[in-house]
C-alpha cells in the first residue's frame, strides 16, 4: 500500500501548533487545537547546542521573548526552561519550549496527527534530520502519533527518513517547479507542501498526476480554502483554525 493511502490526510493543519490562538510551537497550542476539534497540527523542530530536537522556528528567541538567545548555541536544558508564553499574552505566562518527544507524546494523547517540519540551522541539515528521525524511531508505536515529516531541506528530509522509514514525508517549497516534482518522487514523498499565494491550478493537477498530494500554506480565509480545495489541494495550513470548523473532519 502506498504512503498516500496510509496517511489519513486531515483537511486542516494548525500552523505552529495553535496558530494565532496560542504561543507558537508550544504544548498549549496543541491543547487549544484539540479543544477546537482539530485533527492535525504542524510544528517546527530545530537543534539545541547539545543536538536535542526542540520546537522552535527561529534561530534566536528575539521574536518570542525579546532576548537575543541563539538556539543553536544554547543547551536544551536552558531552552526548555525559557518562558515563551508571557510575551504572547500574560495568560500564557510560564509556557515553555517543549522537546520533540514531549510534543509527539502530547499529540498522541490528544489524538492529533503531526506534520513535523525539520528546520535546520545552516550547515546542520544532516544532524537535524537524523536527530528528528532518531527521536521518532525511539518512541514506541503506542506513544507516537501519525507523523508527516517535511522540510525545505531535501538533505534534512532524507536524513530523517533514513532513521524513521515508517514516516510519511513531504517536500516544502514556496513555489512549484519541475525539479521539485522530480525530487518529491525521488524521495518517495506523499505530498508537496507549497505556498498558497504562488500556487496555480495546473500545478496542482501536475503534482496529483505524478502520484503526490498538495498541501498549501498559510491559508486564513475560508473563501481561499474553498478555491484551493476545488483545485484538488488535499489539505491547508492555517493560523486561524477557529474559522475553519467545517474542515475539521
Amino acid at each position: 500500500m502506498s504512503q498516500v493511502a496510509d496517511w489519513a490526510w486531515p483537511e486542516l493543519f494548525v500552523h505552529r501548533c495553535g496558530g494565532a490562538l496560542a504561543p507558537e510551537n508550544t504544548l498549549a497550542g496543541l491543547e487549544i487545537a484539540a479543544r477546537l476539534g482539530c485533527r492535525a497540527v504542524e510544528f517546527d523542530v530545530t537543534l539545541s547546542r547539545d543536538c536535542q530536537p526542540i520546537l522552535c522556528h527561529d534561530e534566536n528567541l528575539e521574536r518570542l521573548t525579546g532576548q537575543s538567545t541563539r538556539v543553536g548555541v544554547t543547551s536544551a536544558e536552558v531552552l526548555m526552561r525559557t518562558d515563551v508564553g508571557k510575551r504572547f499574552h500574560p495568560a500564557f505566562a510560564g509556557e515553555r519550549i517543549p522537546s520533540l518527544e514531549q510534543a509527539l507524546m502530547r499529540c498522541r494523547a490528544l489524538g492529533l496527527a503531526a506534520n513535523v517540519e525539520i528546520k535546520p540551522a545552516k550547515g546542520f541539515e544532516v544532524q537535524t534530520g537524523e536527530a528528528v528521525g532518531e527521536c521518532l524511531a525511539a518512541l514506541p508505536e503506542e506513544r507516537r502519533p501519525q507523523v508527516l515529516l517535511s522540510s525545505f531541506s531535501a538533505k534534512a528530509l532524507e536524513s530523517a527518513a533514513l532513521k524513521a522509514e515508517f514516516a510519511a514525508r513531504a517536500l516544502l517549497a514556496e513555489r512549484y517547479n519541475d525539479a521539485l516534482l522530480l525530487a518529491g518522487q525521488m524521495f518517495g514523498c506523499v505530498s508537496l507542501n507549497l505556498a498558497a499565494v504562488h500556487l496555480e491550478q495546473l500545478q496542482v493537477r501536475n503534482i496529483r498526476e505524478a502520484g503526490m498530494e498538495v498541501m498549501a500554506y498559510t491559508v486564513n480565509s475560508p473563501a481561499e480554502a474553498e478555491r484551493l480545495v476545488r483545485w484538488g489541494v488535499r489539505a491547508i495550513f492555517t493560523d486561524r483554525p477557529d474559522l475553519f470548523m467545517p474542515y475539521n473532519r
